[in-house]
């Protein structure tokens, strides 16, 4: 493992978790996400010592806490941006703040799949780094 390179690529989960308190709105969040994907899972491709899909699952991981960690800093200011998903964590039987970190870890978990996945087909299509 490039360890490297997954805290390197996990500066846009750092981007994103501060953007998404302050000035993303949630109906635009996927899109940037998206684009986000792509990159990371080509730049795991192209430099990665292989095991790509553990490679995406860690830049996932390292993501799932800068944004769990931002989104439970800034508490106050995301729940006020994120009605929707504030209510749907209303559902949980458990304290807001301990229902957001559920929902990161398990959101963490299934954008880490889908990451090593794409890194992984990524590799079999983009040429690694010498």
């Amino acid at each position: 493992m490039d360890w490297k390179l997954v805290v390197r690529l996990s500066g846009f989960g750092l981007f994103m978790a501060l953007a998404t308190v302050f000035f993303v709105p949630p109906s635009v969040e996927p899109l940037l996400w998206l684009p986000i994907l792509v990159t990371v899972a080509l730049l795991i491709a192209k430099f990665a010592p292989g095991k790509y899909f553990l490679h995406g699952l860690a830049v996932s991981g390292m993501n799932c806490v800068w944004i769990t960690s931002a989104h439970l800093l800034f508490f106050e200011r995301y729940a006020a941006g994120h009605a929707s998903e504030m209510a749907a964590t209303a559902s949980i039987p458990f304290p807001p703040l301990v229902a957001v970190s559920i929902v990161g870890l398990l959101i963490g978990l299934i954008s880490g799949c889908v990451l090593g996945i794409v890194s992984f087909i990524a590799s079999k299509v983009v040429k690694p780094s010498a």
